[in-house]
């Protein structure tokens, strides 16, 4: 039985396909998600806000997997980590994040990539993984995504996967420190499906 999209069997929470595996982080997962922000931070900070002073440690991570396990548990956030299927290397992040159900039904979709796998069609194919996930699985009507106009990458992405532009947004986000303009896009259900 379905109730505003809430279905009374959990989702799978690993979805796959396109040669990828999503799936929420886990402890174990620490060393190589350190490694790769650490290497990536330079190529990621233009396009994320501040990093906190402990986000790469141990302690930060728990506490990270900690919320992760609320926001599941709560219906309102879901995070995957994209690996690679061929030989499990951790490529970057995707995170369906403030679910609104009643009337809206809708989340916000939120990714990044490590340097060294950008410009490889990694992103474009973790979304169109996790788009059947979300429509399906969670029965949301809409998704959103928000990106700062100069990323022309995250711009690509979005468009290949069917989003459109819906307008701009003024000094929608707080990235590196800096309140910046975001393009605002929009993918509805029977959009995904055509």
């Amino acid at each position: 039985m379905a109730l505003f999209g809430l279905t009374s069997t959990p989702p799978s929470l690993a979805p796959r396909g396109r040669g990828l595996l999503l799936r929420p982080p886990q402890m174990g997962d620490f060393p190589d998600w350190a490694q790769l922000r650490q290497s990536s931070r330079n190529f990621l900070t233009p396009w994320e806000p501040v990093w906190p002073s402990d986000d790469l440690t141990r302690t930060g991570f728990r506490r990270r997997l900690r919320r992760y396990a609320d926001d599941i548990a709560s219906d309102h956030a879901y995070p995957f980590l994209i690996f690679r299927d061929e030989d499990e290397t951790l490529v970057g992040g995707v995170t369906l994040a403030n679910v609104r159900r009643g009337i809206v039904q809708a989340g916000t979709i939120g990714y990044w990539i490590g340097e060294p796998f950008a410009g490889q069609g990694y992103m474009t194919r973790a979304l169109r993984v996790l788009l059947p996930f979300v429509f399906s699985e969670l029965g949301l009507h809409r998704v959103e995504a928000a990106c700062i106009p100069s990323n022309e990458a995250s711009v690509r992405v979005l468009e290949k996967c069917g989003f459109v532009r819906e307008g701009l947004a003024r000094r929608y986000l707080c990235i590196n420190g800096v309140w910046q303009d975001h393009y605002l896009f929009g993918l509805l259900n029977e959009d995904f499906r055509s």
